[in-house]
């Protein structure tokens, strides 16, 4: 228990269901009363789940005018995790997207009320996130430029601004804050009630208690839903259960990877400093400290984030299954477990010293493993959707349900939301794997957000490569979709340790041998965590030329294509090659692998194409072979022709190298002499040993990502994720090179990129020189011209050849032309920029058919040449 002198507590008892802190002043003990005793044999969408989230759908989907739409809720609405939350509403996230998802939100919970005539209690006092340390202030300003080109209002404040704001709080370790003036929060029960009356208001069906027993699913992709009550025939379900949703999965197979976390909150009695503010406190998130805290009516709500080690899973939900009738219970509370972050809360506000517990809430709430929630259709399963692993269910209940009613009534999602696909994860992410990194993101709650994070929990998985034993000690792992892939290597007696950093840190000097590994002599890089698709049968081809705005490749060549969304923005880039007549190998990037593998076999479907589709990820390696001396040494190991004249640029053959089976395809995302070489996964050390022993002579040597990300962005490949997704279409991508708008089949996306065209481009993507001092561009970050904000970076990287920082960027057309002047901000900072004409660094295909001409390429001449592939 606590020290003496420190909070006093008192109404512990717990069991049952205490009373809930509400803004709204609700009774004790009132709920929702059962439906009424319709019923529908037919539905267009049976969502599964009465919680905040499931309700908002429900009102989103008939509010836009879908018609028999059907909520099934096991016991009663809020039933679960939203009862008893503690209803934080903020603009805030540290992802980019998902500020989209919060900022739709709080938009409709300011206008909820006045649309349904019901109370949501929604308080807006703004909040503030306390930095009290330097690297807290430059995460700040790291968040502040990724923000300032969103809608989001969020500021630095300084200590006596906060101290204004909050009078309350010992000043002694502040050092800044940022603040959201929309912040606030809602009482979570008037939030889903008010949604349940939207929704029947515009027609949905809310039915309680109806337990969802079983899920059939037919051949036309509809579903038998059963229920005590009856049966309903749904066109789709949607799978938003809660800490119930791994039970719905199991129904159909799957096995979600969810867990429920124990989150304790506590709320004070009546503090006199408190009820003598004349207005609201701002809530209050105390990062070091790892708590948040508000004002609950004359006292104060303070709920902490243990550490991973204190912290108490529900573990045995996942093993044994959640206890049949649970719903508005709660777990007995634990202050010792949270003692640290009392203490600190204490120090950070003294006048919680002098307060009461009156109550203790710790209740259950769903984890994923990475902590996101997992929000769209499910890869293998048609016409199932989820929207289920709500760490943080209040603020993201009114997006998510805008989201996915767009998506699903319009066939596309609104805008890229890829990081909650719920087909991030696959088979490789165990019960073991979710467990460690749910208590490892829980405890991880308000650390510091820095680029290129790396967290270490689960790994390995069992999905490592050939190499991964052989390359382990010789450099830094990054994680992709359960992968092991190497980012940086190192050499004896360099820094080998994660030290991650706003600025450049010891990873630099190591990438700048890299690259010049690669562009000087010649590199080797596993790229095994590609995705890997085989499609084949008689209408392949007429499948992919529907799928693809891009021609489909002649036998023993590649391209790269993009599929469209009927929008026309890009859902995705792959490499297709055409290996024999009508077989073809489609390979994509490791984080869209079932995103993209989904799309296709939906596309399929929907067709009739007589097709089969084979995900071939897990059986083949990837080694890529790059740099001036590629050819010579792979030449030393296979009697195969690999002269330019015998094998092509963009050109595929499947031959031996020193007695393994390979497929190669010419092509490099170095943007260099190189090749991809496919292989069986068990063949991958034995392969890469060979090649490294034949290139001896050579210099031959390892590289990484993070040298391939500068290599590609000298040339000025674009990259999926960053200068094309859902929300960028082709055209202003720079990407018309591969979109073939006048070959004759209608792909996804034609019509709508045509009218595109037609009308003209807003904006455009550029490349920018920044001049920088210790730290580089990451994406996302606001461009400046004239005092206001035009743009945002996409990716960027320090440029070993000219040794200036690079980045892409969109800038409307109007200042898109090269020498334009504008400003990149970085770390609080804003930098001078220059567009400059693309690419920075010729390809080697390029460059060689220069020479070829007797013309210079820009190695020599430096970076002013502007031929491209």
């Amino acid at each position: 228990m606590l020290r003496p002198g420190a909070l006093r507590l008192r109404g512990l008892a717990l069991r049952g269901s205490p009373r809930r802190p509400s803004s709204a002043g609700l009774r004790e003990g009132q709920e929702s009363p059962a439906s009424p005793p319709e019923w529908k044999d037919r539905a267009e969408t049976v969502i599964i789940g009465g919680g905040c989230v499931g309700v908002s759908l429900a009102y989103h989907l008939a509010k836009a005018g879908m018609r028999d739409v059907v909520l099934m809720e096991k016991s009663e609405l809020t039933a679960g995790s939203t009862w008893h939350a503690a209803g934080l509403t903020t603009y805030f996230h540290p992802g980019i997207n998902l500020k989209k998802i919060h900022y739709d939100s709080i938009k409709l919970y300011e206008r909820l009320e006045e649309e349904t005539g019901q109370v949501v209690g929604f308080h807006q006092p703004g909040s503030i996130r306390l930095a009290t340390t330097p690297v807290r202030v430059d995460e700040f300003k790291y968040q502040m430029t990724r923000t300032n080109w969103h809608a989001t209002e969020q500021y630095i404040i300084e200590p006596e601004k906060i101290h204004e704001l909050f009078p309350l709080l010992n000043m002694n370790k502040i050092l800044a804050g940022l603040y959201n003036p929309g912040d606030g929060h809602i009482d979570p029960y008037s939030l889903t009630m008010a949604l349940a009356a939207g929704a029947r208001k515009y027609g949905a069906l809310l039915k309680y208690p109806a337990p969802v027993t079983s899920l059939k699913p037919r051949p036309d992709g509809t579903w038998d839903v059963e229920t005590p009550q009856g049966s309903v025939r749904a066109n789709r379900i949607v799978n938003a259960a809660g800490f119930w949703a791994r039970e719905v999965g199991k129904m159909i197979g799957l096995d979600h990877p969810l867990i429920p976390v124990q989150h304790q909150y506590v709320v004070t009695s009546t503090i006199p400093e408190v009820k003598a503010l004349k207005r609201e406190l701002p809530v209050l998130r105390d990062l070091e400290g790892s708590y948040y805290l508000r004002q609950e009516r004359d006292g104060l709500l303070f709920g902490p984030y243990e550490s991973q080690e204190k912290m108490k899973l529900q573990a045995s939900w996942v093993t044994h299954g959640v206890p049949p009738g649970f719903g508005k219970e709660l777990f007995e509370s634990d202050l010792d477990r949270i003692s640290d972050h009392l203490e600190a809360a204490m120090e950070m506000i003294p006048v919680l010293k002098k307060a009461d517990i009156i109550n203790v809430v710790n209740g259950p709430i769903t984890y994923s493993p990475d902590i996101l929630p997992m929000v769209g259709p499910h890869q293998g399963v048609r016409n199932y959707w989820v929207a289920t692993g709500f760490g943080y269910g209040i603020i993201h209940a009114g997006g998510v349900g805008k989201f996915l009613s767009d998506w699903i009534l319009h066939g596309e999602p609104p805008f890229d939301l890829i990081e909650l696909d719920p087909n991030r994860y696959g088979k490789w992410t165990t019960t073991q794997y979710t467990e460690a990194k749910a208590r490892e993101s829980y405890g991880f709650n308000n650390i510091v957000g820095y680029p290129k994070e790396e967290r270490f929990a689960g790994r390995p998985t069992q999905r490592v490569s050939g190499l991964y034993k052989t390359l382990k000690s010789k450099c830094s792992m990054g994680f992709h979709a359960g992968w092991e892939q190497p980012h940086w290597f190192y050499k004896p007696g360099q820094d080998t340790q994660y030290r991650p950093s706003f600025r450049r840190t010891n990873w630099f000097e190591p990438v700048g041998s890299e690259y010049k590994q690669v562009m000087q002599r010649v590199g080797v890089i596993d790229l095994s965590p590609f995705g890997k698709f085989n499609i084949k049968g008689r209408d392949s081809t007429q499948l992919l030329d529907h799928l693809f705005a891009n021609v489909i490749p002649k036998v023993g060549f590649t391209n790269i294509s993009h599929m469209l969304t009927p929008r026309g923005r890009v859902y995705a880039e792959l490499t297709v090659s055409q290996q024999s007549p009508g077989e073809f190998l489609l390979i994509t990037g490791s984080g869209s692998e079932l995103h993209d593998l989904r799309w296709i076999e939906e596309a399929a479907f929907r067709g009739g194409y007589d097709v089969e589709i084979q995900n071939i990820t897990d059986e083949f390696g990837v080694l890529g072979v790059a740099g001036p001396y590629a050819r010579r040494v792979l030449q030393k190991l296979t009697s195969e022709d690999l002269s330019d004249d015998a094998f092509k640029f963009l050109q595929t053959k499947s031959f031996n190298i020193s007695d393994i089976p390979v497929t190669a395809i010419r092509i490099s995302y170095t943007g260099e002499l190189g090749w991809e070489l496919y292989h069986r996964r068990e063949d991958s050390a034995t392969l890469y040993e060979r090649i490294m022993s034949a290139g001896q002579e050579e210099g031959i040597g390892d590289f990484g990502t993070y040298a391939l990300n500068a290599l590609r962005l000298e040339k000025a490949f674009r990259a999926w994720g960053s200068e094309m997704n859902c929300d960028t279409n082709p055209l202003e991508a720079g990407l018309e090179y591969f979109v073939k708008l006048n070959k004759p089949a209608d792909f996804i996306g034609k019509q709508a990129l045509k009218q595109i065209k037609t009308e003209g481009l807003k904006r455009r993507l550029v490349c920018l020189t920044v001049a920088t001092d210790d730290v580089d561009p990451e994406g996302n970050e606001s461009i400046w011209y004239k005092g206001k904000v035009v743009g945002n970076t996409t990716s960027g990287s320090y440029s070993y050849s000219i040794q200036k920082s690079l980045a892409f960027a969109y800038v409307p057309v109007q200042l898109s032309e090269v020498g334009q002047q504008v400003e990149a901000e970085l770390l609080g900072k804003n930098y001078p920029a220059t567009i400059i004409q693309e690419p920075l660094v010729l390809t080697e295909p390029a460059r060689a058919r220069l020479q070829k001409d007797g013309k210079k390429t820009n190695l020599e001449k430096g970076p002013s040449r502007t031929t491209k592939l």
